[in-house]
């Protein structure tokens, strides 16, 4: 008996040094794939950072993201917490119906509310005789949460919110255009194969004509989309599929790459492949109809992948997201005369829309 406990002893003792030595003597890496951001560093050693408690703090933080193989670990934690444990959700990321998603709830008023102030500011600033209309698209977790026992927004409440707010603008509806088919089973955005009623009725709507003809390209590499790596559980890939036409293949790019970046298609995050992902201020142009029509589309990520599906309407589209470039320096860069103007927001960035000005 005493043998079996002094050899439990010893192997935990040895796990632990073996961890401790790997910890303090091995590599450490600056940015987790996974997880899509920048893991903590050693945190500054000075007396006044030990003793006001920041050291501590961030050498926790530091601790927990340099653990030696750290992927692993927090994949046994989320099958221990939803399979031993039966919990629904791993820090608020689930998998129902083949879909990982993250629980947006409740609804938050408060951001909404800074959402409208921003949006009626430009109005003010700007719009002054331009048709304005306002898109809202609703998160997965409309077609996914409240059907699997999860809690979910009341999204009638949310829109109804949203549109009392922008009375200025012309509310287009499209949440009963989408199914859950319609977004990546890993990711957080919608596919743009399946947006062609949703832009031809957006087209309709501001009077733009709009064309159905589009080649489908389906891309030959595995898509993760951001839930995998936040999850860390172990998913089938989504693919990729992408559209293209006479219009398409000749329009001019700037501040991206081109409609369609192959580069960003083969790194970390392939959605991005959609307008080279989030920019400042992204201008497309058809050199064959330099005389239409105009559109200024304020907008998140949602909107990389439709945004091009519009341009059979239009000579210029200029995309603008205000999470990186301020609305007060929005005359510098962009003319908004005789231009359609259409804010085109998901219920995510709409209820976590801090980040916008």
């Amino acid at each position: 008996m005493k043998r079996k406990n002094y050899l439990t002893v010893c192997l935990i003792a040895g796990f632990l040094l073996s961890i401790s030595v790997w910890n303090a003597f091995g590599r450490k890496a600056d940015y987790s794939e996974s997880e899509r951001r920048v893991l903590a560093k050693f945190p500054e050693v000075t007396t006044e950072r030990v003793l006001s408690g920041k050291f501590s703090a961030e050498f926790e933080e530091y601790a927990v993201d340099a653990f030696p193989m750290r992927d692993m670990w927090r994949r046994v934690k989320v099958y221990v917490k939803t399979g031993i444990f039966a919990q629904k959700d791993n820090n608020g990321i689930y998998q129902a119906d083949g879909h990982l998603s993250k629980l947006e709830y409740p609804m938050n008023e408060k951001m909404l509310e800074h959402a409208i102030r921003v949006f009626a500011n430009i109005k003010q600033k700007y719009l002054k005789d331009n048709e304005v209309y306002f898109v809202m698209i609703p998160d997965k977790n409309r077609y996914l949460a409240e059907e699997n026992g999860y809690l979910s927004m009341d999204y009638d409440a949310f829109t109804e919110y949203m549109k009392q707010g922008m009375d200025f603008a012309n509310y287009i509806e499209i949440a009963d255009l989408l199914s859950l088919d319609d977004y990546y089973k890993t990711d957080t955005h919608w596919k743009q194969e399946s947006l062609v009623d949703v832009a031809e009725r957006i087209a309709s709507e501001m009077g733009a004509e709009f064309t159905q003809e589009y080649d489908v390209t389906k891309l030959n590499l595995p898509f993760n989309g951001v839930y995998v790596g936040q999850s860390a559980l172990v998913c089938k890939p989504d693919t990729i599929s992408y559209l293209t036409n006479d219009v398409l293949e000749r329009v001019e790019v700037e501040g991206a790459k081109a409609v369609y970046d192959m580069d960003k298609a083969k790194g970390k995050d392939a959605y991005e492949m959609f307008l080279s992902g989030n920019q400042p201020i992204i201008t497309m142009r058809d050199p064959k109809n330099a005389a239409g029509r105009r559109l200024i589309l304020f907008r998140d990520s949602f909107a990389s992948s439709i945004a091009p599906l519009l341009m059979s309407g239009y000579s210029e589209i200029v995309l603008i997201d205000l999470r990186y470039i301020s609305s007060d320096k929005l005359g510098q860069y962009v003319d908004f005369e005789n231009a359609d103007i259409l804010f085109m927001y998901s219920t995510l960035m709409l209820n976590n829309s801090l980040g916008m000005n």
